[in-house]
């Protein structure tokens, strides 16, 4: 199974349209959002062409292929205008070998195991980490990065992660689990 795994769109309809030509590019099976799509948050800057409506148009046309948690700067009354689920917490995917819990990153999931692969976004700075009781990886931002790290999105393939730049989709990390 072929994953894109991308957060924090914060409402960019720039970088939400450069996430979906990725997309279409890597002819993945799979969209994973992990929260904070349309608004940019309190404690964020407005991102280039911010713009809710036309971001929740652009991710409509791909609901058939997203799998969607929630983000700290999502609310109910995002359901309202995208047409795929956005309330979970966190979703159970499988990379093989392995369990991907993946979460906004605001709040940890009680179900990690030695093994797991927790995945967020929230920090919006890409990493790789094994941790004491999981590997941590977080892909980084699509619209907000910080930390000087290029505007970004995850690919997962078999074993493969590959963190690529959006406006270029050229890799800049690569690494295995």
């Amino acid at each position: 199974m072929k994953y894109v795994i991308a957060s924090d769109i914060h409402g960019s309809a720039k970088y939400c349209r450069m996430l979906k030509e990725r997309f279409e590019e890597e002819k993945a099976e799979k969209l994973i959002l992990l929260g904070d799509l349309l608004y940019h948050g309190a404690r964020n800057p407005l991102p280039p062409e911010y713009n809710t409506l036309e971001t929740a148009g652009i991710l409509n046309a791909l609901k058939a292929y997203i799998i969607c948690v929630r983000g700290n700067c999502d609310s109910d009354v995002d359901q309202m205008v995208l047409e795929f689920p956005v309330e979970a917490d966190f979703a159970v995917l499988p990379a093989g070998k392995r369990t991907v819990i993946a979460t906004h990153g605001h709040k940890t999931p009680a179900i990690l195991k030695k093994g797991d692969i927790l995945l967020n976004g929230h920090f919006h700075v890409p990493a790789f980490e094994e941790k004491e009781n999981c590997t941590y990886i977080n892909c980084g931002s699509v619209s907000i990065p910080k930390e000087n790290s290029p505007h970004s999105y995850l690919v997962l393939e078999g074993d493969t992660l590959t963190w690529k730049d959006v406006e270029t989709g050229i890799p800049f990390k690569i690494a295995r689990i």
